[in-house]
């Protein structure tokens, strides 16, 4: 047996002792897990830093911060989210118990990212122990580092036989992908989305799948640029730009486009000096091969501001592109780099057309003081999220789903998104053994009087709240009269 089958035997059989169902365990776990973040502070951002070039207060406010969050979220939630959730019934169920309980799915298998590689492979992890589930959890082992301290650290305060780390690289994960899962939960890019959902496709498994693409950023030409220019370029050169969320390319109209590489450069300047490469808060590519990939995507572009590149190192400064069109080379994939490209169009109608006309992107970002501008751009476009006048900061609030569409993703998560979307939402009814006549009804002969009664009991939904409220109404109503009544005599 390999180590990757045994990882999930072993996964599976802790499961089935039925420890992870009860809420104190679940709730014991997620502490323990926030206790690593805190009292391991120092070996995460040691391997940051040797994965990413990552300073100590960037790791603690792009991966931290929000993984603390969500775990402050989760214990304080659990015992919401997995209580039994009523439902509106109708005539024939009114007498009885409706609800939908939430349950654990089984194993799940997470499969993490290497550009946030805490938060994007813990966040599924924090979800998954709150749902009850056992996890099989797969660092991304082109962050080799943080790799071999997850794998170190997770068995020190989860329980190891629930919560396994497996590490390695292709073959590794093709080996876990043979094994059978309840669900399998993958965060990368949808070359290797589609392998995964093939693999889980020959057990039936379901999928998330958070991937990316060229996520657009249209300027409209009457917007504050300053402001505007400024979050994009913190938006797009935060972790030297290897951010799914990104802002992959700017739509703006000729009109502006100088304009805009100039608030950029001094943006640029402004967070990362006049020499980035010396800047504590300015990252690294993760390695050669993305160097090189990267290189290779600005030819034929013409560079506006940046440029400079440092192949020992993996470093690429803040990069602005222009002359920039349609079949360029740095248009026909997905950045995940400090490459900054602008193609000019006319107006917003061509900027919707150019969107519409590729792939649905995992974020869409409109600047623009107008308010009409703003909800075509979200009426007539299609992307996993939408943000006007700023970038990135959607993936902070716990409320709202994070996920793709199409090819840039499927399933959601974040709080009780990700609760929700690893556990089995399972339908209950409880009926007595009494009141038959009621059924009469839908037993044969099936008569014409009866498909009436059918109809009634069927189709009339009953909304039990609003019946509630008319009850006190009417019970208050009673004891109002009583009382003038008494003060009368």
């Amino acid at each position: 047996m390999s180590r990757q089958q045994q990882a999930v035997e072993q996964a599976r059989k802790a499961f089935q002792t039925g420890r992870s169902k009860e809420l104190a365990y679940r709730i014991n776990q997620l502490k323990n897990l926030r206790r690593l973040l805190s009292e391991k502070q120092a070996d995460i951002v040691d391997a940051l830093k040797n994965d990413l070039y990552k300073s100590e207060n960037g790791t603690q406010l792009y991966e931290m911060i929000g993984l603390e969050g969500e775990i402050n979220l989760a214990v304080d939630r659990l015992a919401e989210w997995a209580a039994p959730r009523p439902v509106e019934k109708n005539l024939l169920t009114i007498a009885d118990e409706v609800f939908i309980q939430p349950e654990p799915l089984g194993v799940v298998l997470i499969i993490g990212a290497w550009n946030y590689p805490w938060a994007v492979t813990l966040q599924p992890l924090i979800g998954a122990i709150a749902a009850g589930n056992a996890a099989v959890v797969k660092p991304s082992e082109v962050s080799a580092h943080t790799a071999k301290v997850m794998e170190e650290l997770l068995p020190l305060y989860l329980d190891k036989e629930m919560y396994p780390v497996v590490t390695g690289g292709v073959p590794e994960t093709q080996e876990l992908l043979l094994q059978r899962f309840d669900h399998v939960f993958y965060t990368g890019n949808s070359t290797v989305g589609k392998l995964v959902m093939e693999a889980a496709a020959r057990h039936l498994t379901p999928v998330t799948l958070e991937l990316g693409g060229k996520s657009p950023c249209y300027i409209d030409k009457d917007c504050d640029l300053s402001i505007a220019c400024r979050r994009i370029t913190w938006g797009k050169y935060v972790n030297c730009g290897q951010t799914c969320i990104a802002p992959d390319y700017i739509l703006c109209e000729p009109s502006i486009q100088d304009r805009v590489i100039d608030e950029i450069t001094k943006c640029i300047k402004e967070f990362y000096t006049d020499d980035p490469k010396t800047c504590t808060d300015y990252g690294r590519i993760i390695n050669q091969r993305h160097f090189k990939r990267l290189m290779a995507l600005m030819e034929g572009s013409s560079v506006a501001v940046g440029g400079d590149t440092d192949e020992s190192q993996c470093y690429i400064a803040p990069t602005v592109l222009k002359g920039v069109m349609a079949n360029s080379k740095v248009m026909q994939e997905e950045i995940f780099g400090p490459l900054l490209p602008i193609i000019t169009v006319d107006g917003m109608e061509e900027a919707i057309s150019f969107i519409n006309q590729r792939e649905k992107p995992l974020a869409l970002y409109v600047f623009s003081s107008n308010n009409k501008v703003i909800r075509q751009m979200i009426s007539e476009t299609s992307s996993g999220a939408l943000l006007a006048n700023d970038c990135l900061v959607h993936y902070t609030i716990s409320d709202l789903p994070f996920g793709g569409v199409g090819n840039s993703g499927m399933g959601c998560y974040h709080g009780k998104y990700t609760f929700d979307q690893l556990s089995h939402l399972r339908s209950c009814l409880i009926k007595k053994l009494n009141m038959e006549g009621v059924n009469q009804m839908r037993y044969p002969p099936h008569t014409t009087k009866k498909l009436q009664w059918a109809r009634l009991f069927l189709l009339k939904q009953v909304n039990l709240g609003r019946l509630r409220k008319v009850a006190k109404v009417a019970m208050l109503a009673v004891l109002a009269a009583f009382i003038v009544q008494r003060f009368l005599r």
